[in-house]
């Protein structure tokens, strides 16, 4: 059973339950399984070697995780092969196909947490009430160690984009 905390986060200030553990800097990055499309999983070893950007969205097809998409996808440009940007949600797969031929994403890789929400629980992103992952951050370096990580307090927020970036920048 995932530790819950509630009251952990909001949603336009209403408390919400977050399940799994708060990880914080220099903690191991738990592995997950995340979808690819329906028949193919990811997990944290394929992108072994490399500093990872993890951006969690709740659903790509709001305002702020649309916004929060574009802009790594911008930045990825810059930050090299050294560097993976994911975008997380529990959006279905070809949902997510779907929103980033819409909007032109090919620099971020799309992966879904919709079959087991095993990445949710594992970093303690998993909203109790909604079943979707609460809007967060997390810069692995590539020894999978938490170099930055940024958990929003409200849902409905943007990320410290230039933290996020910033964190990035120091690994590579």
């Amino acid at each position: 059973m995932a530790q819950e905390r509630t009251g952990a986060a909001t949603f336009k200030g209403n408390p919400l339950t977050l399940l799994g553990p708060e990880l914080k800097v220099g903690d191991q990055a738990p592995d997950f399984k995340l979808q690819k499309n329906l028949l193919e999983a990811a997990t944290l070893q394929d992108f072994a070697g490399k500093v990872k950007l993890i951006s969690v969205v709740p659903s790509l097809d709001t305002g702020v995780c649309d916004a929060q998409t574009r802009r790594f996808n911008q930045e990825a440009d810059y930050l090299g092969d050294q560097v993976v940007v994911l975008t997380v949600s529990v959006d279905l797969p070809f949902a997510q196909a779907r929103w980033c031929g819409a909007a032109g994403i090919d620099r971020v890789l799309t992966l879904s947490d919709y079959k087991d929400h095993s990445f949710g629980e594992a970093y303690g992103v998993f909203i109790k009430e909604f079943h979707l992952d609460h809007r967060a951050i997390f810069v692995i370096d590539q020894n999978d160690k938490i170099a930055y990580v940024e958990y929003l307090s409200e849902m409905s927020e943007h990320p410290d984009y230039d933290q996020a970036i910033a964190a990035v920048k120091k690994l590579v």
